[in-house]
Parts: C-alpha cells; sequence; structure tokens
C-alpha cells in the first residue's frame, strides 16, 4: 500500500464534481475552478458525475472512484481535489483506491486562506481552523499512527501515537485561543474607543471577488490589495474616511464571504466579523454581471445572519454595470430608504451617487441653526471655530456674535459636557 501520508505536495491536480439534486449540497464548477486557480495549482483534469444522493464509502462511488484512479496514472497527478465536503472516512477510503492525496473543498478554502493571510491575527486564525479541520481527520489509517510508545519496564500498552498526535493537537488550540483572546480584548478597545468618540463603522461585506476592496480603495483614497482572484483580501482594513467637512466616519474592508463557508472558518475569524456585526452601516458589494447573483446574495446573508449582523442597516452596492449596460441609478424601499445602488467601480459610474446617499445619511446626525453669543462669551465663539462648527459669523451693533452654526450632534453633546453649557437649548 502507498503511504500517502508522506507523499510531496505537488502543482498538478484533477478536480471531481458531482452534481448532487440536493440544493443545500449542490456546488458550483466554475466558482470551484477559480478557488484552484486562487490556489496556484495546475489543472490537468476535470471529471463529473451525477447522483441522487452521496455514497457512503466512496462519496461518487466505487465505479467512478476507479475512473479517477486511472486518470491519476494517466496525468501523473499530484492531488485529487473534490468540490463537496468530504468525512474523514470518505477522504480515507478515496486516497487508498485512488493511491493519491485527496483534498475535499473545505481543506482547499483553508489552504487558500493560508497562503492570503498576513497579520498576526490573520495567521492565527487560519491555523486555528486548519487545526480543528485537522482534529477530524485524525483517524486517518495510516500505519505510523497506530505504533505505541512503550518499551521495557513500562507498564501497559504505553500512549499510541495517534493520541500523542491528538494531544499536541489540543496543547496547540489552547495556545492559539489564549493568543487570540488577547488580540481580541485589543481589537474590542478599539471599537469601544471609537464608540466612546461615537465614530460611526461602515462595513464592506459581500460575496468574494465582487469589488469590496475596488470601492474601499475608491472611498478611502487608499491602496490596499486588490487582485481578479477569490479571497484576494483576507485581513481586515480600517480607514478614516472624510466625505465632506462634516461627514466622518469608519470604513471596514473585510474577508469576502463564499457559498458553504466552512464553519471553522466563521467561528475562527468571528472576532474579525465583528467588525461588520457591530458597524452602523453595511454596504453590501454585489458582483451584478454574474449570472449566479441571486444565489451569492443569499449565501451572504446566511453568513451575516451566523454573525448576528442580518438587522444592520444594509444598502445594496450593484457594481460592474459597465459589464451589465445598466445605467447608474438609486432604487429605494417602499419606505421612501436607499436600498440599492447601481455603480460601477472600474470606470467611477454612480460612485458620486454613494458619495452623496452617505453624506446625506450621517448629516442626518447634524444640528443646524442661528446662536446669539455675547461678546463675554468671546471664549465659546473661538472653540466653536476651532472644531469647524460655525459656517457663517455676523457681529451686530451691540458688539454681539450672530453665528450660523453646523455641527454633528455627538460633537455638540461633548462640547456642551466639556465647555458646561447647554448649546442646543440656545440654537433657533
Amino acid at each position: 500500500m502507498l503511504d500517502i501520508e508522506r507523499l510531496e505536495g505537488g502543482n498538478r491536480v484533477i478536480l471531481v464534481h458531482m452534481d448532487i439534486f440536493d440544493d443545500a449540497h449542490r456546488e458550483n464548477l466554475s466558482e470551484f475552478k477559480e478557488l484552484v486557480l486562487s490556489s496556484g495549482a495546475d489543472i490537468v483534469a476535470i471529471t463529473t458525475t451525477s447522483r441522487q444522493r452521496a455514497d457512503p464509502k466512496y462519496f461518487i462511488g466505487s465505479g467512478k472512484a476507479r475512473e479517477i484512479a486511472e486518470l491519476v496514472k494517466k496525468h501523473k497527478a499530484d492531488l485529487v481535489l473534490f468540490n463537496h465536503a468530504l468525512s474523514a472516512s470518505q477522504e480515507r477510503n478515496l486516497e487508498r483506491l485512488i493511491e493519491c492525496r485527496v483534498l475535499d473543498r473545505t481543506g482547499l478554502i483553508l489552504d487558500i486562506f493560508a497562503q492570503r493571510a498576513r497579520s498576526f491575527e490573520g495567521k492565527l486564525q487560519v491555523e486555528l481552523a486548519q487545526l480543528k479541520h485537522l482534529s477530524t481527520r485524525l483517524v486517518r489509517g495510516w500505519t505510523h499512527l497506530e505504533r505505541q510508545k512503550g518499551g521495557i519496564g513500562l507498564r501497559g500498552p504505553g500512549e499510541t501515537q495517534l493520541e500523542t498526535d491528538r494531544r499536541l493537537l489540543n496543547i496547540r488550540i489552547k495556545q492559539i485561543n489564549h493568543r487570540l483572546d488577547k488580540v481580541r480584548k485589543q481589537r474590542e478597545q478599539g471599537r469601544q474607543s471609537r464608540q466612546k468618540a461615537e465614530i460611526s463603522t461602515v462595513s464592506l461585506v459581500g460575496y468574494t471577488n465582487a469589488g469590496k476592496s475596488s470601492l474601499f480603495n475608491v472611498l478611502s483614497e487608499d491602496s490596499v490589495y486588490v487582485q481578479d482572484q477569490l479571497f484576494a483580501t483576507l485581513d481586515p482594513t480600517l480607514r478614516r474616511v472624510d466625505l465632506s467637512k462634516d461627514v466622518s466616519f469608519i470604513l471596514a474592508d473585510t474577508v469576502g464571504f463564499i457559498r458553504h463557508l466552512p464553519h471553522d472558518l466563521v467561528n475562527a475569524f468571528h472576532s474579525t466579523l465583528q467588525e461588520t456585526a457591530q458597524a452602523q452601516l453595511l454596504l453590501h458589494v454585489i458582483d451584478s454581471a454574474d449570472e449566479n447573483r441571486d444565489s451569492n446574495i443569499r449565501e451572504v446573508e446566511k453568513v451575516l445572519a451566523q454573525i448576528g449582523a442580518s438587522e444592520i442597516p444594509c444598502i445594496q452596492i450593484m457594481n460592474k454595470v459597465d459589464l451589465t449596460g445598466v445605467p447608474p441609478r438609486i432604487d429605494f424601499d417602499d419606505a421612501g430608504n436607499v436600498k440599492r445602488i447601481w455603480l460601477s467601480v472600474e470606470t467611477a459610474e454612480g460612485i458620486n451617487l454613494l458619495k452623496q446617499t452617505l453624506i446625506d445619511m450621517f448629516r442626518e446626525q447634524m444640528v443646524e441653526g442661528d446662536l446669539t453669543l455675547a461678546p463675554a462669551d468671546a471664549r465659546v465663539r473661538a472653540k466653536l471655530f476651532a472644531i469647524g462648527a460655525i459656517r457663517n459669523e455676523y457681529i451686530d451693533d451691540q458688539g454681539r456674535f450672530l453665528l450660523h452654526i453646523s455641527i454633528s450632534r455627538r460633537d455638540l453633546h461633548q462640547f456642551e459636557s466639556r465647555e458646561h453649557i447647554a448649546l442646543e437649548s440656545m440654537l433657533v
């Protein structure tokens, strides 16, 4: 028997896709090919089949599994990738029959995440998800896992290699969780400081490769990494955006979602996704030219529900209208609220519609009015000037300051508390 556990990794892969007559487990082949190409693999063959339900032993059935074994020999493949989640026993049985390493969809996504993680937190989260996934696949049936540590003078059979692997795995998982707890506390302190300053957060969410990072760059005038591939952005990015003199917010770019995103990944990235769960507004970026647009929307909404963000106000950003020919526009719901904005980040068509919408939404929190101050209150006037609240000023014959001010309710409350003055009651 070939010792598959000891094989070196390679780039020559065979893709296996099975149409299952069950919407809950159906996968998209073109998306799977994008995932594989994103991982840097070389696709040498694609084989497809269909079944009413998965085979409990080989998932695809023994006949198809033997066909794949022949393909592996013919193309000298290094790896067989399944566009489905396989159980540990199915993966083990396939590897024994095919005599080649087998990786399922979840394992592939974890591998891509491991390649893309850049920050300390991101690397820890990916490693945690990988270890949890690996823990379900420790019972692989390879002979080295059945050897026992024991010897002359030791009672009993000793500790099996499998038990050692499991123990070391659990120790590492505890270590990572401990480190992540520290990172989460630091991130929570940052969130609390923003909440104290009452700076609103706008979070970009959406299916992977929909254009979130490109939109982030346009709004923040930044240059985060953008690439036409799945999961190009993994680590979250936060930037302060000043759309106008009186409208500012924190913009968060998060990891893209995907159909059947592995549960361990959602759990591992929960602290990162908290930026989304605690945002004041979600911008759901959608590839309007994608033929699977509607199903992608549903997948994103599922993940938002998982992380407790389904009740946050959300605007759908229908990106890539340059590919569909749809003119830029704003759609409203029955209550007159903005529901959907059609635009193109690539050509900048409709970007001004989005910016103006955000300005109008956050400007609703502004307080505007006329204020009259006596000459003795020049200190108050100077401080209002310092925070940029005064829009116009006149001085009457009696030397009084006639001010027209515009200030956010947040800044107004902070000013009143600091200066011990009920400024809002003085506005007319």
